[in-house]
């Protein structure tokens, strides 16, 4: 079946998510997100879009955007192949780590703009990572309410003031637009990488994926018999779910 068009948007805005191949972490720790906001302030500088809020998470990352002088589509590959390369050579691991395929939906108006965008802010809250948007390290949230780093702050503050600002982003919502498909293990992730970490001594999926097939599928196991699901293995570990079934 052939894939569906994208749905171009009139004004130029998108709300955008890329994930982790096999919805795998893209983010290990505080330096890959550091190199994923420097990298699109690099690309910033080439493909002139506007930034109105971004949300990394641990397998997924979400974008509200602007294009200006670049399509989205260049943009997205820009950023992508940046960190793809810089990730890869940090893990010492080759290959895909994005799904193919970035999710994008069109937005048409200020007030659909607005609910995204705090939808954004709110994600972390929403996947139990803090109780208040304005804990969480890696959104935009903060450059709203603090010191502007690489977010387009001033179209937003002319549709609210810095107080209307955070009322409507602390406001809940229970609106659901593009995200990862949610999912409810019996052990946290938290949990669940230490115990990873723990049982194979490897660092990071990378480190993990690098292991020979047979000590791999004994560790497996392992994993399985300390409760973790085979969905939050796949994630974890970026190993296939037909492999860790099988272990």
């Amino acid at each position: 079946m052939p894939r569906r068009g994208r749905t171009k948007s009139t004004t130029g805005v998108y709300h955008v998510m890329i994930r982790g191949i096999n919805q795998q972490n893209i983010f290990e720790d505080d330096e890959d997100c550091i190199m994923m906001l420097q990298i699109i302030n690099e690309v910033k500088a080439v493909s002139e879009f506007k930034l109105f809020a971004y949300c990394l998470m641990g397998n997924h990352c979400h974008f509200l955007l602007k294009e200006e002088s670049e399509h989205l589509e260049q943009i997205i590959k820009r950023i992508g192949a940046r960190y793809v390369y810089w990730f890869n050579v940090k893990y010492k691991r080759v290959g895909h780590l994005f799904q193919d395929r970035y999710k994008s939906e069109a937005i048409e108006n200020d007030k659909y703009l607005l609910s995204v965008l705090r939808y954004i802010h709110q994600n972390p809250m929403h996947a139990g990572l803090c109780t208040g948007i304005s804990e969480y390290e890696w959104s935009s949230y903060k450059e709203y309410t603090g010191k502007q780093h690489i977010v387009d702050t001033e179209f937003i503050f002319s549709l609210l003031d810095k107080k209307g600002f955070e009322e409507f982003n602390k406001s809940m919502s229970a609106d659901k637009y593009m995200d990862c498909e949610k999912t409810t293990f019996r052990i946290s992730d938290a949990d669940a990488k230490k115990i990873i970490a723990e049982i194979s001594k490897c660092e990071n999926a990378a480190e993990f994926q690098q292991m020979d097939s047979s000590a791999q599928r004994k560790l497996l196991k392992s994993f399985k018999e300390a409760g973790m699901s085979i969905r939050q293995i796949n994630r974890l570990t970026g190993v296939s779910k037909g492999i860790i079934e099988r272990s």
